[in-house]
């Protein structure tokens, strides 16, 4: 093997940490940074001069490499490229890279003497192709997310609180522009507390209705009545038309959650909204033995843990509606798609668990998330008598997560109508760059 080829080689290496490289020519674009220094297995140390991604004849980019001084050779990290969804097999005379789930070979390298060397610069299109496919965009998992704090991710990850989010780094390089910036500001916060109260669900319950909204939600509400449990901080979120609705709605929840968890409900929190403060629930809490507390006149400090969610919930929604300019009167299912995933990846302080976990007994699986709004296309199955060559999906616009059933909610742009289907492909990579709104934008309802 030629010094020219042996410098275009890569080595597979178990006990790397990341990709490295000692060829600055490799570079497609290249950040002069010191950064440390990296301990070889002789214990000498070379200086991280520098980062930048790294580009092979055929467009493979493999991003944050750092550039090392005195590093002998060009290595591939192979614990990277298990997390990027690759599994790595080592025969006696060469190795293979592939899918977890294919087993179509992405790239294949050869055993000289001790060690396996893979050439990236002569590899085929396809197989750059299948090497990089499973690269995680994070900024993709922070839309699904419904635009929550990168570092919110990355603690999930590393303490594994939920299943199917890509264990990669997430990091604010960008500004999230269009929605982030316009959809929260900064606020002052109440102090938290340091204690927990409650020792299980349903000993105590926060309540707070917000609204009304300038515009009717496409059910025609126009509030929402949001109820936290104090020891998780699950959440739940009913939609009303009037006021008047909210007792009607506790009292089915009451029911329903008292059968669930064969708890019961010990204390209601509130403030002296006359939703709240009236002889039905007053009627209603004495007969079934519940306490009502409610917050001093004009201190929402008192009743602040729900008063945290509104804001949460308000400012994300907002944030989602931004996204895509999505219209207005679908901003009950937005408020209900961010308190869906709160509730699944947000961190119940002092516990360290997701409100899932600690109300439902398990972890939530998220890797069935996917971006407000963008554009997907629903199964027409069997709703209408179709032609042998009538078309078999309708476009629609992804608008959350069924309640009641494991399936999606769509907003159909054919038939003008709301559906519930686990039939549903989705298109979220072109929303990255697209608005699936702007060609087909209606103003019916919006401000």
């Amino acid at each position: 093997m030629t010094s020219t080829s042996k410098r275009s080689m890569w080595y597979l290496d178990s006990g790397c940490s990341r990709h490295m490289t000692r060829d600055k020519k490799k570079f497609k674009n290249f950040k002069r940074k010191e950064q440390g220094f990296v301990t070889y297995g002789d214990n000498n140390k070379g200086k991280i001069l520098g980062t930048g991604d790294v580009g092979g004849g055929n467009n493979l980019e493999i991003k944050d490499v750092p550039y090392v001084e005195g590093l002998k050779h060009n290595l591939l990290s192979i614990s990277q490229l298990c997390d990027k969804g690759l599994k790595v097999i080592f025969e006696s005379d060469f190795c293979t890279i592939h899918q977890k789930d294919s087993k179509e070979v992405a790239l294949k390298g050869m055993r000289h003497n001790n060690i396996y060397l893979i050439d990236l610069d002569t590899a085929s299109s396809s197989d750059i192709t299948c090497l990089v496919v499973k690269e995680e965009n994070p900024w993709l998992w922070h839309k699904r997310a419904t635009h929550i704090h990168m570092q919110q991710l990355n603690k999930l990850i590393s303490k594994e609180l939920v299943i199917g989010l890509p264990k990669i780094k997430f990091e604010k390089d960008k500004l999230c522009d269009d929605a982030c910036q316009k959809g929260k500001q900064v606020k002052s916060s109440f102090h938290s507390k340091n204690v927990i109260y409650t020792s299980k669900p349903l000993e105590l319950l926060h309540m707070d209705l917000f609204g009304p909204s300038r515009t009717k939600n496409f059910g025609g509400n126009y509030y929402a009545l949001v109820i936290v449990d104090d020891y998780s901080r699950y959440t739940w979120t009913f939609f009303l038309t009037l006021k008047s609705e909210a007792f009607k709605a506790f009292k089915k929840f009451a029911k329903v959650i008292q059968n669930e968890k064969d708890l019961k409900i010990k204390i209601l929190r509130s403030d002296h909204g006359g939703e709240f403060q009236n002889e039905l629930f007053e009627n209603f809490c004495e007969e079934n033995g519940i306490m009502h507390n409610f917050s001093a006149p004009r201190t929402p400090q008192q009743n602040g843990v729900v008063e945290r969610k509104n804001i949460s919930l308000e400012e994300l929604a907002r944030t989602m509606l931004n996204e895509y300019d999505v219209p207005k009167y679908f901003w009950a299912d937005v408020v209900s798609t961010t308190c869906y995933i709160l509730n699944r990846m947000l961190i119940r302080p002092i516990l360290k668990i997701t409100p899932y976990e600690l109300f439902k007994g398990r972890k939530p699986n998220v890797g069935h998330l996917k971006i407000f709004g963008c554009k997907c296309f629903i199964l027409n199955n069997g709703k209408e008598n179709l032609g042998k060559f009538d078309s078999k999906a309708d476009e629609a616009i992804f608008l959350g997560y069924s309640l009641t059933s494991k399936a999606y909610r769509v907003f159909n742009r054919r038939t003008l109508n709301v559906e519930e289907s686990m039939h549903v492909v989705f298109d979220e990579i072109v929303d990255l760059e697209e608005n699936p709104l702007e060609s087909n934008k209606t103003n019916a309802g919006d401000e």
